[in-house]
């Protein structure tokens, strides 16, 4: 398993350095830095505007294969470069990869969990009030657009809040007071409140998305010879279902599951847009909106780190629910 696992991994590297590779010569070629300097009034003059995009390895007089060799020196140095603004790309990437990290932590859980167990449960119950009824909320909730999920729950907040003559439901940033300290317990319960409208419109589509996929599964799983043979051998229907069918019916979703929860760090751009929360996905728009040629290419690098993680996880969980794979 450790050798298999070793080959996958090394395969994965070569993708995550491709990939990382592709995305900062796209973006070097096709993006403009030159334009947020052009667009100001007063306008820099043209040696002002030269020196500061030659600082941030962004100047287009320079030839792009020496502005990539440039960039992978900085990489191997651990510098990923500087923002139009100023900023250090590592410091704001470190900053908002925990804004994100704190946004979707919970919600992949309930959003994973959440879906397997009613798939499941719909797939068993299949045809009867608790399957009608779920199978027709998820189809509403996977047809309609994130964005207008997320402005629906921001409306009943208002509300919510409105007719209870509370603010228990927060629906903009992710704390009152930036300048508290994290972990004082009145700034936890505050960052909580402000937690449960963002994880809901995120979970609310990850369950309505993988319920659909793990009940498809459980059904196919349910007439297999396997689950006969174990209620032969005395198991009753119940246990034949969860020891053994639950297990197998996992697996097809073990993929989609696992790419899902890491991928959502850079997926969730409408949820922290509308909700003022300043992680990955917010900064990752900003940043083609600004020309921002080292802060694109550093998500891009992120991203494909993700993508060789969520590959890892994938393996294993596979090979942990599948024996066969061992083999």
């Amino acid at each position: 398993m450790a050798a298999y696992l070793l080959r996958r991994m090394i395969n994965y590297l070569f993708l995550v350095i491709i990939a990382a590779s592709v995305t900062y010569l796209l973006a070097a070629f096709i993006f403009h830095p030159e334009n947020n300097w052009l667009a100001r009034h007063p306008q820099p003059s043209a040696a002002t505007i030269r020196s500061e995009l030659l600082a941030r390895n962004e100047w287009r007089g320079t030839s792009i294969w020496t502005r990539y060799a440039n960039w992978v020196n900085g990489l191997l140095h651990g510098n990923l470069g500087t923002e139009i603004g100023g900023n250090s790309v590592a410091s704001d990437m470190a900053r908002r990869i925990g804004v994100s990290a704190r946004l979707l932590l919970l919600s992949t859980i309930i959003g994973s969990v959440g879906g397997v167990v009613v798939g499941v449960w719909g797939a068993v119950r299949q045809y009867k009030a608790f399957d009608r009824v779920t199978t027709g909320a998820s189809l509403l909730v996977y047809a309609m657009p994130v964005f207008t999920l997320a402005i629906l729950l921001q409306m009943f907040a208002v509300w919510f809040n409105n007719a209870t003559n509370t603010h228990f439901l927060y629906y903009v940033n992710e704390v009152s007071d930036p300048n508290a300290p994290f972990w004082n317990f009145s700034n936890l319960v505050d960052r909580f409140e402000h937690l449960i409208l963002p994880t809901l419109s995120v979970s609310l589509g990850s369950i309505a998305f993988f319920s659909r996929y793990q009940r498809a599964t459980m059904l196919d799983v349910m007439g297999s010879d396997f689950l006969r043979t174990a209620r032969a051998k005395g198991l009753t229907k119940n246990q034949a279902i969860f020891r053994h069918g639950a297990r197998t019916a996992i697996i097809p979703v073990a993929t989609l599951l696992s790419y899902n929860a890491v991928l959502l760090f850079t997926g969730a751009v409408f949820t922290e847009i509308i909700f003022t929360w300043h992680g990955m996905g917010e900064w990752f728009i900003t940043s083609i909106g600004q020309n921002d040629v080292n802060s694109v290419a550093a998500v891009g690098i992120f991203t494909s780190i993700l993508v060789l993680v969520a590959g890892l996880i994938s393996e294993i969980l596979t090979v942990a629910l599948d024996p066969r794979v061992r083999v």
